[in-house]
């Protein structure tokens, strides 16, 4: 399931995954917010905080995620993954060559830094 991360900057698409991750997720949820963001905004700056394995990601979430991608391809600015998991976040620094704008992965232990940097471009000052 996604739900869309609340009280976060109006320019920032946020969202968290738990459980199982279904094409519906993305059809439903994902897609028209991010639409909307990018519309009203011009560009596009999206955090994914991944509270489930990849596993849990259906065969049709995975391929309307790359749709995702492709849609709003020029219009990505940052994009930050919170997650755990050491695989999606050496895939994640490893894409970020590929990709328009900003990519980096943050430990969920640094979901605010990863919000704050999401949004405004640079990491919080401790």
């Amino acid at each position: 399931m996604i739900t869309v991360i609340p009280d976060t900057p109006d320019h920032v698409a946020a969202f968290k995954a738990s459980g199982e991750v279904t094409k519906e997720d993305f059809e439903n949820l994902v897609l028209p917010h991010v639409e909307a963001k990018a519309n009203a905004f011009d560009e596009l700056n999206y955090l994914l905080l991944l509270n489930t394995d990849v596993d849990n990601f259906t065969f049709g979430a995975w391929i309307q995620d790359l749709l995702l991608g492709l849609k709003n391809l020029t219009k990505w600015n940052r994009i930050a993954i919170v997650t755990d998991q050491k695989g999606v976040q050496n895939f994640t620094d490893i894409f970020s060559v590929l990709m328009p704008g900003e990519v980096k992965s943050y430990p969920c232990s640094d979901l605010a830094n990863a919000l704050f940097w999401c949004a405004n471009g640079n990491e919080k000052d401790d």
